[in-house]
């Protein structure tokens, strides 16, 4: 069963987001890990992409996305199937993975916007009800 977190930020800035994507896209990787990133649409995995060539001068973080090189070790996409499993997923997308059972960790990230904050408050409600064990984690 993966360990589920919610990483809670205190901004409603959405490029919070993505960096705190990108950052622990970079520890996941760091630690070995394969790591899936779900953007909310292709437009968001672009945004990824960009950001992740520079949010860290001195760090490399390989990436690509899903329909360019689906085995790289940080892989943007939307609701693709994960090549690699037990990895992590890391959730920017309003709703649940429809893979939430390849992966042995699950982190969403969370900020203030009302819209998001309703999304991921229903996303908790359903782990909970599908018997995972979500855990909140501020930032």
């Amino acid at each position: 069963m993966p360990r589920i977190e919610f990483y809670v930020l205190s901004s409603t800035d959405a490029e919070g987001r993505l960096r705190a994507a990108c950052q622990l896209a970079l520890k996941a990787w760091s630690a070995g890990l394969p790591v899936f990133v779900r953007g909310s649409d292709e437009v968001q995995c672009g945004k990824l992409d960009e950001l992740l060539w520079t949010f860290k001068a001195e760090r490399f973080v390989p990436h690509d996305l899903h329909h360019e090189a689906p085995l790289s070790p940080v892989v943007l996409g939307i609701d693709e199937v994960p090549s690699a499993e037990q990895g992590v997923l890391i959730n920017l997308g309003s709703s649940l993975s429809p893979h939430v059972e390849r992966f042995s960790r699950i982190i969403e990230i969370v900020n203030q916007q009302p819209e998001l904050l309703d999304a991921c408050r229903e996303n908790f409600r359903t782990y909970r009800q599908r018997g995972y064990d979500p855990q909140r984690v501020e930032l």
